[in-house]
């Protein structure tokens, strides 16, 4: 999928000296940044939504001691 971006000259300046430098090319680049960056975004905006859900009673908290015993680890 094609998709495009507009960069601040800064930044662009930036990735075409890392491309220049590394041999690789400016997409190479841009798709590991937004893979990984995509990757922490979703663990925090999923984390967030549990969070609040814990904070107003709508998901189920289990205490570490009652998870090992249901596991039977203090056994």
């Amino acid at each position: 999928m094609a998709t495009s971006i507009r960069l601040t000259p800064e930044v662009e300046q930036r990735l075409d000296f890392l491309a220049t430098q590394t041999g690789r090319t400016k997409a190479y680049y841009l798709r590991q940044i937004i893979e990984s960056g995509l990757e922490e975004m979703e663990d925090y905006y999923l984390a967030a939504e549990v969070l609040d859900r814990v904070r107003s009673g709508q998901e189920p908290v289990f205490s570490a001691s009652d998870v090992r015993n249901d596991l039977g680890l203090d056994n």
